[in-house]
């Protein structure tokens, strides 16, 4: 897989409370972010894989989800990790 063990820990650690912390928001934020890149990638190369296109709605739809439960619970982790992340804001 394109993602190594190694470089998912990195991420936590970066988002996260620490690099075994794999259940916070934010880290998983950052996963899902990182796999929405790849995944984009993939789709400008490969226009009608549409078993991929589905994984990335689904996906986007996940990390949607995990960021409105941020922004209910705490609005600073939640503008924290939009600006760590450079995402936009998209819940009004």
């Amino acid at each position: 897989m394109y993602l190594s063990k190694e470089k998912k820990a990195e991420i936590f650690a970066a988002h996260g409370k620490g690099a075994t912390d794999t259940g916070s928001a934010e880290g998983q934020v950052a996963l899902f972010t990182t796999r929405i890149a790849h995944l984009t990638g993939h789709l400008k190369k490969n226009k009608k894989d549409f078993s991929t296109q589905l994984a990335l709605q689904k996906l986007v739809g996940k990390r949607r989800a995990l960021l409105a439960y941020l922004y209910k619970k705490d609005i600073a982790r939640y503008r924290a990790i939009i600006k760590a992340l450079e995402l936009r804001d998209i819940i009004k």
